[in-house]
């Protein structure tokens, strides 16, 4: 993967640069190499580059003021949440700032009659529901990583997880956001409402991946507590015929509050990892279900009345928290346990529930022709697929195999009718295939979006468009 040159005439005025900022930024700068180092790339490890250094702002005030610096000096600026990206989302150049936002963690306000809580978008994804859980709410998006990630980063990205199907990504549960532009500039959009008047800026900046702004402080719709909540896990002999059952669902009219997906590659890591008690199977769904007493139990029973029809191995209901916690327990461990057994890249295509078999058979195929192993673990319901590409980051070649492999995995979520990402981003990873979904106008829609919001193109750069894109852009 390419990375764009540094800017010369930045590097060469490093310690100009470094001595204004700590100025504007007393006792929240990191410059020393050694230190950098930990900035050096995101979940995405198999790049890395030090950035020039790392700004730790605790207030908006403060990112307003980093900003305006950076700015008037010509220097790139990389937002960075938690470091939980698995597309390189806040991989740095080695001329940017990186600006971290893990101190900016505090709870603004809380509103439980108006189901709102606003927080500094440097506070975890778990602990927002943390915040509300005694008085009988939570904060509905959960990808994998929330007991790490950051509110800003799942803005930036438009994080979903297992519970989206019913609830929705993160812009289903977003109602507004403070934005300070690369000038300095603080805008507030949205607000503690549903549907402001005017135009759509808030749709503009959930998913834009730091191109446009830093988002400092998030008003988020919290929710209450269901009655109950109860999973099943469902076991099966090829993933095609999992996938088709997860169609099948639904088709039929039935939204359960998750439908997860794991394969036998993933299955046996997260057995010898987790020992959830999985069974032995080519391919398992977990499908949990909420509300009354009564009403779980009718929705489970047509589950499994659908189920039976494509002849699971098992049917395993969960009957107490103990059970339901063993359910997931694998599911929550996967990306942990695949890291114990191989180096992996995690990719994110989406597709049509309808597609699933197909796709699912077609990977497979592919995995032999290019002799590289896959293990699928993903949100079925919504067919968000996440398949982990196995690999040996010490063997010459394997990673730009793995990358070839990767981008032909997206081409078919795309020409199946789907799209490149569901919720980690274009990032770097997928930048140089954006063509293969957008036309030539809808980028330059795009791009044009980027030159009003940042017009000297110094945020967040070499990311989600193609490096000549950027480039250009920036050469004016």
């Amino acid at each position: 993967m390419d990375m764009p040159k540094p800017d010369a005439r930045v590097l060469a005025a490093r310690d100009s640069i470094l001595s204004k900022l700590r100025a504007t930024l007393p006792g929240g700068v990191i410059d020393d190499p050694s230190e950098t180092r930990a900035y050096e790339c995101d979940a995405l490890t198999a790049y890395r580059c030090a950035p020039l250094a790392v700004a730790l702002p605790r207030t908006t005030a403060e990112v307003a003021e980093v900003l305006r610096l950076c700015h008037r000096l010509g220097v790139p600026v990389v937002p960075r949440g938690a470091g939980t990206s698995l597309a390189g989302g806040s991989l740095p150049t080695s001329d940017c700032v990186v600006l971290g936002l893990a101190r900016m963690n505090a709870v603004i306000e809380t509103d439980y009659d108006n189901r709102y809580i606003r927080v500094q978008t440097g506070r975890t994804n778990l602990s927002v529901t943390g915040a509300v859980e005694a008085e009988g709410f939570f904060y509905a998006p959960d990808p994998s990583s929330q007991l790490a990630c950051a509110i800003g980063g799942n803005i930036a990205m438009n994080s979903g997880g297992a519970h989206c199907l019913k609830y929705g990504v993160t812009t289903n549960n977003l109602l507004g956001v403070t934005l300070v532009q690369m000038d300095g500039t603080v805008v507030e959009i949205g607000g503690p409402w549903l549907d402001p008047a005017g135009m759509d800026l808030l749709g503009v900046i959930c998913g834009s991946e730091g191109q446009l702004g830093v988002v400092t402080e998030a008003t988020l719709r919290i929710l209450p507590k269901p009655e109950g909540a109860r999973p099943v896990l469902i076991a099966f002999n090829a993933n095609e015929v999992a996938g088709a059952c997860v169609a099948d669902i639904i088709k039929a009219g039935l939204l359960p509050v998750a439908i997860e997906f794991m394969d036998r590659p993933c299955i046996e890591a997260t057995e010898a990892f987790a020992h959830a008690g999985y069974p032995d199977c080519e391919a398992l769904l977990i499908v949990e279900v909420e509300g009354s007493g009564p009403e779980i139990d009718e929705q489970l029973a047509r589950i499994k009345e659908i189920a039976l029809r494509h002849n699971p191995v098992a049917f395993r209901e969960s009957r107490s928290e103990d059970e339901s916690r063993r359910i997931w327990l694998g599911r929550k461990s996967a990306f942990g346990a695949m890291g114990n057994i191989a180096d992996y890249i995690c990719l994110d295509g989406a597709i049509p529930v309808s597609e699933l078999a197909h796709v699912l058979r077609r990977i497979a195929e592919m995995s032999v022709e290019v002799g590289l192993r896959v293990a699928n673990v993903f949100h079925a319901g919504d067919g968000n697929l996440h398949p982990l590409i196995l690999y040996d980051a010490n063997k010459p070649g394997d990673l730009e195999k793995v990358e070839a492999f990767g981008a032909d995995i997206l081409r078919l979520c795309v020409e199946v009718g789907g799209c490149l990402t569901g919720e980690h981003g274009v990032g770097v990873e997928k930048r140089d295939l954006m063509k293969v979904q957008f036309t030539d106008a809808d980028l330059e829609a795009q791009l044009k979006i980027k030159d009003v919001f940042d017009p000297d193109w110094l945020l967040n750069p070499a990311k989600v468009y193609p490096l000549a894109v950027t480039a250009s852009r920036r050469a004016g």
